[in-house]
């Protein structure tokens, strides 16, 4: 590439880099904010561990019994609502690459520049976006248009997506425990919901533990969910301690023989303790409660905060070692490019996509589907 192009894109990605240090400030900021002097531990550090007495929203009787749960297949509709989300990406992706091609242009370093430009708008971010450059430079002599070029991104996207997939495998251990971690905002709550919702309608027993215990309403709005889906919910008490509910949630499964617990979490700290610190203290307790759990770590990630979004699942997976990603809010208000960015610089599976509020928005990711609905 020429070198002219080369200082052009330094300039922009120490610009970029400097907005990317603003996002881990504002990152850490979450994590160490200092409000009420709340002491919902023991002096030894402990958890508090509560009777389960009371503590569990009783099932809906059947026939008051939301019936819009989900089946496990994924509805007709859903490609549609994801094209639609994915709009803007498309255009950028079908209308503006033609647009580079006005005047019969060859492939050359200006127009890979443009090309380069597009791709970052699209939030694929610099990195992800300089390995698709370098891919289509090297097969710059077989492309002559766009609808080349168009095939030559389509490939090496699906090829990305592709490599951080794993097959699907059956839940074997009971139970199975899924502890979900995301800041607030990002739509932790309602994909909870709607995870609960899918597993009870596929036939496994669920338990959610409402281990947010300092976000005001969390637990209410958890509670709501659980009801919707018919599922039993452990609860304690505003500001108690995260870590007993999460305990108390384990042992209620073993209890009862549940198939799938999952474990909500906080994803902002009102007492003194670090975020990071404090979710760590969940994992230790789930583990030692039931050996080898957690057996899935999953994160949590809004669509349309962009490449900020990628910035707190560095943050995240560096202290807990995330195991799948759910991106919500992928609903044409997003760029989903971020989906590639995602998988490309992070090597973590993306397990679900949420296109709407609705239970059957909530689907599990699909790489060949999502590039479908890409161009």
């Amino acid at each position: 590439m020429a070198l002219n192009w080369f200082k052009k894109k330094k300039h922009k990605q120490e610009e970029k880099t400097s907005s990317d240090q603003k996002i881990d400030e504002a990152s850490e900021a979450f994590e160490t904010e200092d409000v009420a002097d709340t002491q919902p531990f023991r002096d030894n550090g402990e958890p508090e561990h509560k009777d389960l007495e009371n503590e569990i929203a009783p099932p809906l009787p059947a026939n008051d019994q939301k019936t819009d749960q989900a089946a496990p297949k994924k509805p007709s509709g859903f490609f549609k609502r994801l094209k639609n989300g994915l709009s803007k990406t498309r255009e950028i992706l079908t209308t503006d690459i033609n647009d580079l091609f006005t005047g019969k242009r060859k492939i050359d370093d200006e127009l890979l520049e443009e090309l380069e430009e597009l791709l970052i708008t699209s939030d694929i971010g610099v990195q992800t976006t300089m390995d698709l450059i370098q891919s289509i430079s090297i097969k710059s002599s077989e492309i002559s248009g766009p609808d080349q070029l168009k095939n030559v991104l389509r490939e090496k996207i699906l090829e990305l997506l592709n490599a951080t997939m794993k097959p699907s495998q059956e839940i074997v251990d009971k139970p199975h425990v899924i502890m979900v971690i995301g800041v607030n905002g990002v739509g932790k709550t309602t994909t909870i919901g709607k995870l609960a919702a899918r597993f009870s309608a596929s036939g496994k027993k669920v338990i959610i533990a409402a281990a947010d215990t300092f976000r005001a309403a969390a637990i209410e709005q958890l509670t709501i969910w659980a009801d919707r889906a018919g599922v039993d919910i452990i609860k304690h008490k505003d500001m108690s301690d995260p870590a007993a509910v999460a305990y108390d949630g384990i042992q209620a499964a073993v209890a009862r023989d549940a198939d799938i617990v999952l474990v909500d979490t906080a994803g902002r700290l009102h007492t003194r303790k670090n975020l990071m610190e404090e979710l760590k203290k969940i994992k230790r307790t789930i583990s030692n409660k039931l050996p080898g759990a957690p057996h899935e770590i999953l994160l949590i990630l809004d669509a349309t905060t962009g490449q900020n979004a990628l910035s707190q699942a560095q943050l995240f997976n560096d202290a807990l070692d995330v195991t799948g990603i759910a991106l919500t809010k992928l609903d044409g208000t997003a760029k989903g490019g971020i989906v590639v960015s995602i998988c490309n610089a992070l090597e973590i599976p993306l397990n679900y996509i949420g296109v709407g509020e609705k239970i059957e928005d909530l689907q599990e990711f699909d790489p060949a589907e999502f590039v479908n609905a890409l161009f």
